[in-house]
């Protein structure tokens, strides 16, 4: 209940702040499993494209998210947990569990999933260079749709460093599923990809 109570005050308080908008450029919102990657430049990015899906496709998209800060206090921890069902992923490359491991686990399930190909959060206007668990995924699991997103403005609603955020408008958009195309060498398939959510920054 009070995890229903929170999700409900966060959605009215991003659309407040950010105005929340969400524009379906190159596909409809649509009940299929798929694998949604976009740009990142803030902690709030996860909420924002949350916030960004109707109500029936948020109850099944996780997002994937860094265990080392999102399990740093124990309100991050429920947050995480209670109202935005993560799928939490070590960003420790000495870790003995593989990356992707919760990934594939989630995806097995049926879940689709939110995720930002750059593994980390960049600064400049553009995206860093995707790394290849996008790739990887996109092998493992052929038929789940690929979806390409820009989320624009976001960095700004709460800058680095800040704790506080600060009303911005800023939207999401959705662009046109690709797919890895049969023998497409990694590298190719991860640069179209950025491509892909570079060229939704002007939609």
């Amino acid at each position: 209940m009070l995890a229903k109570m929170m999700s409900l005050f966060l959605l009215g308080l991003i659309r407040v702040l950010t105005g929340s908008q969400a524009r379906w450029h190159g596909c409809p919102p649509k009940a299929e499993q798929r694998i949604y990657f976009a740009n990142h430049q803030s902690h709030a990015d996860l909420v924002m494209i949350w916030a960004a899906l109707p109500k029936e496709l948020r109850s099944v998209t996780r997002a994937i998210a860094a265990r080392d800060y999102w399990t740093k206090t124990p309100f991050k921890e429920w947050l995480t947990t209670a109202v935005f069902n993560v799928i939490y992923v070590a960003r420790d490359r000495s870790a003995e569990e593989d990356p992707l491991e919760p990934l594939f686990e989630a995806l097995t399930n049926g879940d689709s999933i939110i995720l930002f190909p750059e593994g980390t959060r960049g600064y400049a206007e553009l995206p860093q260079p995707f790394k290849a668990g996008l790739y990887n995924l996109a092998l493992k699991f052929p038929k789940v749709v690929l979806v390409p997103a820009w989320i624009n403005n976001v960095q700004h609603v709460l800058p680095k460093g800040e704790v506080v955020p600060v009303p911005v408008l800023c939207s999401v958009t959705f662009g046109t599923p690709m797919a890895l195309g049969e023998g497409e060498d990694r590298r190719a398939f991860l640069d179209r990809a950025r491509d892909a959510v570079i060229a939704l920054r002007d939609v």
